[in-house]
């Protein structure tokens, strides 16, 4: 049997990707249109990459909000799909997976189908779900609390300190300033130092007197040079060839393309190239988000968020290769489509 399997982290509870999964409205926004046939259900996916015809689809199993279970019929193809949801804090965790029990299937193609379905459209749909539950009037709603304005809010506190805190380091400037000036300006004059006395005449003894006194004489040591002749039969010195030293590694450089967006988020790729004759570890990509950002799934690193800050790090690229890194980002910006920033071992990724 050959196994589908993705897996997502939303910003969402896990009854709204309920919804979004069994309501025929909400699915075919996202996913395909669907159409009722008694007990089964008919989705139109012929027109999808990965998909030959429209599936037909029967519930095996429905345990909501936390496990949805189909067999799914398309053409001369049988699978069985799994959809699993699971609470993790303030988010939720999709796995999809789908088995092939009978027939064949470009899975590739599905499995990018099902990348693109649960990781860009979906959370789109759900995003437009939250606002649809949200009283602008009143700033009540089911999704009020899961809305960053504290953070907003907070950002903006730290914001006007910052300026109180500017403003008064200005006004002790000024006094301090102030104060150097008054303190200079009474100041008393420094005096002059004393001139110093004249040095002691220097005696020096007459040559032609007869009988000269012996003085204390200090020895002063003289360098002398001696020459060596060189020896007739020089032995042979044995002669170290120094070893060349290995080349420097080519840096990587790294390009930021934003795959998808949708509203508070979107779905960004960094894709590192090795152009060098070795591979490259112990590398690092830096991704600089907005305020209040935050990142979801990663796909082909490892990530660490501090503040917007988030360091990605993994496996070696070949020499002559690449690596993509794919990754999802929660942003309560509206406008944000990408990070503000991306560099790889320090040097600007390009793209941004």
């Amino acid at each position: 049997m050959i196994e589908i399997a993705t897996e997502v982290d939303l910003f969402h509870p896990p009854a709204r990707i309920w919804r979004a999964l069994t309501e025929q409205e909400l699915l075919a926004k996202w996913f395909a249109g669907s159409e009722s046939l008694g007990e089964r259900t008919l989705l139109r996916t012929s027109g999808l990459p990965g998909y030959d015809a429209d599936t037909e689809v029967e519930v095996v199993e429905l345990r909501a909000p936390e496990r949805l279970v189909l067999r799914c019929r398309e053409a001369d193809r049988s699978t069985r799909l799994a959809c699993d949801i699971v609470a993790t804090g303030h988010s939720s965790r999709l796995s999809v997976r789908e088995v092939l029990e009978e027939g064949d299937w470009d899975a590739d193609r599905r499995a990018e189908q099902h990348q693109a379905a649960v990781t860009g459209r979906l959370p789109a749909i759900l995003d437009w779900i939250a606002f649809q539950q949200v009283d602008l009037r009143r700033a009540e709603g089911g999704l009020t609390a899961e809305l960053p304005v504290v953070g907003l809010l907070g950002d903006a506190r730290r914001r006007g300190g910052r300026r109180r805190a500017l403003l008064v380091a200005a006004v002790l400037v000024v006094l301090g300033a102030a104060a150097g000036v008054t303190v200079w300006a009474t100041r008393p004059a420094p005096t002059a130092p004393a001139a110093p006395p004249p040095p002691a005449p220097l005696v020096v003894p007459s040559t032609t007197s007869g009988s000269p006194k012996a003085t204390p004489s200090r020895a002063t040591p003289s360098a002398t040079r001696r020459s060596v002749a060189p020896d007739p039969t020089p032995s042979a010195s044995p002669t170290r060839t120094p070893s060349p030293s290995p080349s420097p590694a080519a840096p990587l450089t790294a390009s930021y393309e934003t795959v998808s967006d949708r509203v508070f988020g979107y779905r960004g790729q960094v894709v590192l190239s090795n152009p060098g004759p070795a591979a490259r570890s112990g590398w690092t990509v830096t991704v600089t988000l907005g305020d209040g950002a935050t990142v979801g799934t990663v796909n082909g690193a490892q990530a660490k968020q501090d503040g917007a800050v988030v360091t990605f790090t993994g496996a070696a690229v070949p020499a002559g290769g690449s690596a993509t890194i794919r990754f999802d980002v929660r942003d309560p910006d509206l406008t944000a489509t990408g990070p503000e920033g991306c560099t790889v071992d320090g040097a600007a990724c390009a793209g941004l």
